[in-house]
């Protein structure tokens, strides 16, 4: 478990119970979650590292299952976040079924367990996503069962449209942000529209201003990309090389490796708070503003496709429905009476 404790505040309570499900411990007068991979980040906590040797709670008979199950999401070249993440939840699973071996399962069995998820734990639909995805590798990743979740229903996942930056707003939290590092931040994550993670692991030698585009490596899915240098970013840029000298990563941490996740956002909160502006937001809203801003201006959508790398073009047509500069055209008709 992990355990949340703050002095008691309305608001906050209120937002950790919706961030994270949390449930209310008397004995201890404390909010709990599950000691997760996804909640170890939203904490800033370190993530543990898997060891089915050392996870006292999964019964004998599926020790080896879960060792199987690790070995194969290695073999597949599966990211470590993926790992961590796949492997907690296949975990939780097999501390639920405790002397059940978990190959035994039938598609009943399974979709019992999953009700119980959703009905028991209350874990949101993404989560349950998450969970089943995760037990579905076990069965046909490493057990090669391909037909057994065939007639396994998924939860209808809620539409909830990207929470966007105006123009205005970006302009004020570049303005309101003093630090050169935070402020290179923020540019950089608005204007090519990156995931933070791109954004820490972005390194000098990626970015070639003679050609003014700039080659992310590695991005989600493992897939290089291009995207365009703005013009506006080789000053602050230069001025940013000449003050902080930064040799491998353009964004070092202290100890020579790229800046943490974890400061990125919080730099770019403390910004957000400086300029008063009141949304529910991260860093990866830079990015949401950075296409939705694109779409507004005109751009081909294919073009906003390719420069925020992802696969399918419907991923990327949900910024149609935040765009407003074509909706503003249209017109009332009570304007019309």
């Amino acid at each position: 478990m992990i355990w949340i404790e703050f002095k008691y505040d309305t608001a906050i309570a209120k937002e950790v119970k919706n961030l994270t499900s949390a449930k209310w411990s008397a004995t201890k007068k404390s909010w709990y979650v599950d000691d997760r991979p996804d909640f170890r980040s939203l904490f800033g906590l370190h993530h543990k590292p898997v060891n089915p040797v050392q996870n006292p709670s999964i019964d004998e008979v599926n020790k080896s299952a879960f060792t199987q199950y690790v070995e194969q999401l290695k073999l597949k070249a599966y990211s470590p976040n993926t790992i961590r993440t796949y492997s907690n939840e296949f975990a939780q699973f097999l501390v639920t079924l405790k002397k059940h071996a978990v190959k035994e399962l039938t598609p009943v069995r399974l979709r019992s367990y999953f009700s119980y998820c959703l009905e028991h734990d209350k874990i949101k639909e993404a989560q349950l996503h998450s969970r089943i995805n995760a037990i579905k590798f076990y069965f046909e990743q490493v057990l090669h069962r391909e037909k057994l979740f065939f007639d396994i229903p998924r939860p209808k996942k809620p539409f909830l449209l990207p929470k966007v930056l105006s123009l205005k707003e970006v302009q004020k939290l570049i303005e309101v942000t003093e630090n050169p590092k935070h402020k290179l931040l923020i540019l950089v994550g608005y204007g090519m529209g990156l995931r933070v993670s791109e954004v820490i692991n972005l390194k000098i030698a990626n970015i070639d201003s003679s050609r003014m585009q700039v080659h992310i490596e590695g991005a989600k899915g493992k897939k290089d990309r291009y995207v365009n240098l703005p013009v506006s970013l080789l000053a602050p840029l230069r001025a940013y090389y000449r003050e902080y000298k930064p040799s491998d990563y353009l964004f070092q941490g202290q100890d020579g490796g790229p800046y943490s996740v974890r400061s990125a956002q919080l730099a770019f909160k403390q910004s957000c708070v400086k300029a008063k502006i009141k949304k529910e937001l991260s860093f990866h809203s830079l990015r949401h503003s950075y296409a939705t801003h694109l779409m507004d201006f005109g751009t081909d959508i294919r073009f906003i496709q390719e420069l925020l790398g992802h696969q399918s073009v419907k991923s990327t047509q949900i910024y149609t429905h935040v765009s407003t500069e074509s909706r503003l055209k249209v017109v009332s008709p009570l304007d019309k009476l």
